[in-house]
C-alpha cells in the first residue's frame, strides 16, 4: 500500500512528465475456453512495442475477489488506498459537470431506466437515451417539491443525471435504489444508519414522485439512484505527488474524480481525435496528464467482445502521438476489468504496462493478460502504480541514509 506521507517526503524536483492512459474496463476474459481476451485479440503493434520496451504486470484495485466501482478504481490509480478513501459517485458526477456543491449538500448519481408493467427493471440505462432527452426529463423532475429541502436535477450525459439535495440535517448512509440487475424492481432507499432516517424518507418521496411523472415516458420511465455522498476533505494529488496535474476526459464523472483530488480539467470534444489533440495541447504546461477512454468499458458492459477489440485497436493508433510528446513515463492500464463475457465489472486483476528509459525490462513482447501475468511488474496494488511512475520519472529520492 502506498504511504502518501512517505512518498511526499521523498519527492525531488525533476523536469519530467508522466502520462497515465486509462482504458476504462480494460481487463477481460476469453469468451470460450482457451480463447483470447479482448486485449489479447486486438492488434496493438504500438502498445506491444511499449510493452517490449518497458514492463508489464497486473494490479488489484481494491483486494482479491473484490469487484471495484469506477470511483475506487480511479482513486487507486491516483495513488490513494481505495478502502480508506471512499466516496459516493454523486460527488464525482457533481464535480464533473461543474456543479457548485456546498459542504452540506448530499449528491447522488442517477440513471434513467426502463421498468415494465410489473415495476421490474428491464433496462438499467433506458437504451442509453440521448443527452438531449435526459435534459428534458431532468427539467420535469426539477419541478418536484419536498418541504424543507431544495432539489437540483442536472443532466450529465446520455442516461445519467445528478441529484443534489440541499437543506438542514441531510446525512450520508442512504442505500442505492439500483438493484444492479434486471428483472427486479428498484430497491427502496433505506437508511443504513440511524442519522440517515430522515434523509431516506426525503429520497423515497423524490423516487415516488419521479415514478408518477415519468410513467408515460418511453423508454425512460423510472429512475435509479446510487452513490449518496457529501464532499470529503482529502489530501490533494498535486500536493502529495508534487505534480502539476490535469485530467483529459470526455465523461463528467472522470473529470469529477480527478477534480476531487485537486487535478485541473479541460473541456474535451466527443471524438478520439479531440481527446488526444487536447492532450497534445495541454501537456507542455503540466507534469502529469490523466487521459480517460470510456468506450472499452461500454463495450464490455454491453457484452460486445468485438466492439471492445475495435476500441482497443483504435486507441493503439494514437499511441505514437503520446510517444512523440516524449514523457518520461507512459503508463497504460484500466481502472478495473469489464469482461464482455460477464457484461459487468469484475474482480479480475487489471493489466498494465509502464514504459520508461529507466525500466528493467522483462520478457514481455505483447500487451495482454497472459504476458502481464508473468511480467516484471508482478501483481501489485493499484495505489502502488503512482510511486512506481514517480520513481521511473526520477522524481523520488533515496529513502534513508
Amino acid at each position: 500500500m502506498a504511504d502518501l506521507e512517505l512518498v511526499h517526503g521523498l519527492l525531488t524536483p525533476y523536469e519530467s512528465k508522466i502520462v497515465l492512459l486509462v482504458l476504462d474496463g480494460l481487463g477481460g476474459l476469453a469468451m470460450e475456453p482457451d480463447g483470447l481476451t479482448s486485449l489479447e485479440a486486438a492488434r496493438t503493434p504500438n502498445m506491444d512495442r511499449l510493452a517490449a520496451e518497458g514492463i508489464v504486470g497486473l494490479h488489484q484495485p481494491v483486494a482479491p475477489g473484490i469487484t471495484p466501482g469506477s470511483g475506487p478504481g480511479h482513486i487507486g490509480l491516483f495513488g490513494y488506498d481505495a478502502i480508506q478513501y471512499q466516496i459516493g459517485r454523486g460527488v464525482l458526477e457533481a464535480l464533473g459537470i461543474g456543479f457548485d456543491l456546498l459542504d452540506d449538500d448530499l449528491a447522488a448519481r442517477g440513471n434513467f431506466c426502463t421498468i415494465d408493467s410489473d415495476g421490474n427493471v428491464t433496462d438499467r440505462r433506458a437504451g442509453r437515451i440521448s443527452t438531449e432527452v435526459c435534459a428534458e426529463l431532468c427539467s420535469e423532475l426539477q419541478r418536484i417539491e419536498i418541504p424543507g429541502v431544495e432539489i437540483f436535477v442536472e443532466a450529465v450525459r446520455e442516461h445519467r443525471f445528478l441529484l443534489v439535495l440541499r437543506g438542514p440535517g441531510l446525512a450520508e448512509g442512504v442505500a442505492e435504489t439500483d438493484p444492479g440487475h434486471l428483472g427486479d424492481p428498484p430497491s427502496d432507499p433505506v437508511a443504513e444508519r440511524a442519522e440517515a432516517e430522515g434523509t431516506a424518507t426525503i429520497v423515497q418521496r423524490f423516487v415516488d414522485e419521479a415514478r408518477i411523472r415519468l410513467a408515460d415516458r418511453s423508454p425512460a420511465n423510472m429512475v435509479l439512484l446510487r452513490g449518496f455522498a457529501k464532499l470529503p476533505d482529502w489530501p490533494m494529488f498535486p500536493d502529495v505527488f508534487g505534480l502539476r496535474s490535469i485530467a483529459v476526459a470526455q465523461y463528467p464523472m472522470y473529470r469529477g474524480v480527478a477534480k476531487l483530488v485537486g487535478m485541473d480539467s479541460v473541456p474535451v470534444g466527443a471524438s478520439k481525435e479531440d481527446l488526444f489533440g487536447t492532450l497534445e495541447r495541454v501537456l507542455p504546461d503540466y507534469d502529469f496528464a490523466f487521459v480517460h477512454v470510456k468506450d472499452t468499458d461500454k463495450a464490455g458492459e454491453d457484452g460486445d467482445f468485438e466492439s471492445k477489440v475495435n476500441v482497443i485497436e483504435e486507441i493503439d493508433t494514437y499511441i505514437p502521438r503520446i510517444v512523440e510528446l516524449d514523457p518520461a513515463v507512459i503508463l497504460i492500464t484500466g481502472d478495473h476489468s469489464t469482461p464482455a463475457a460477464l457484461r459487468s465489472h469484475s474482480w479480475h486483476p487489471v493489466p498494465f504496462l509502464l514504459r520508461s528509459p529507466n525500466c528493467r525490462r522483462d520478457e514481455a513482447k505483447q500487451f495482454g493478460e497472459r504476458w502481464c501475468l508473468g511480467g516484471g511488474g508482478g501483481l501489485c496494488r493499484s495505489d502502488d502504480l503512482m510511486p512506481l511512475a514517480l520513481a521511473h520519472a526520477e522524481r523520488l529520492a533515496k529513502f534513508g541514509a
